[in-house]
């Protein structure tokens, strides 16, 4: 159950003005939503996002989530190294960023060549940080 978070209507109704979320139509509105998020997520990441930036972020995700779920369905049947190489590529990420995740740049290598598997908890943080099913992971 998630906790319900006090928000002031006239903070976040400032912050949807500028935003402007709403439904996604194509792959222009995904990246400009995309970077909206990543900058929302990088607050969260230091501390500084607020109740209100928390909410948006929350709503952009399912935004996000929805369009690529219908535009980019992800098939279960490669390996989760792929998955991981495929979301990056998706993304914009690169290895380093993989490695801030994970922690360690020889294990990220590693599991990016193929030589190692995604242990499960290096999947919950891979699942938890690109907002991602943990099964791509698995």
């Amino acid at each position: 159950m998630s906790k319900t978070l006090t928000i002031d209507a006239n903070r976040y109704g400032r912050l949807l003005s500028r935003a402007k979320p709403r439904a996604i139509r194509n792959d222009k509105e995904l990246e400009t939503m995309t970077a909206e998020l990543l900058e929302l997520d990088e607050l969260e990441e230091t501390g500084k996002a607020s109740p209100e930036e928390r909410e948006l972020a929350e709503l952009l995700t399912v935004l996000i989530e929805r369009y690529e779920d219908e535009h980019y369905p992800i098939t279960l049947d490669g390996a989760p190294h792929e998955y991981l190489a495929a979301v990056m590529e998706h993304r914009g990420l690169s290895q380093t960023d993989i490695a801030k995740i994970i922690g360690s740049r020889s294990i990220t290598s590693e599991i990016l060549s193929g030589k190692r598997g995604i242990s499960k908890t290096v999947a919950k943080k891979l699942a938890e940080q690109l907002r991602a099913p943990i099964e791509l992971f698995i």
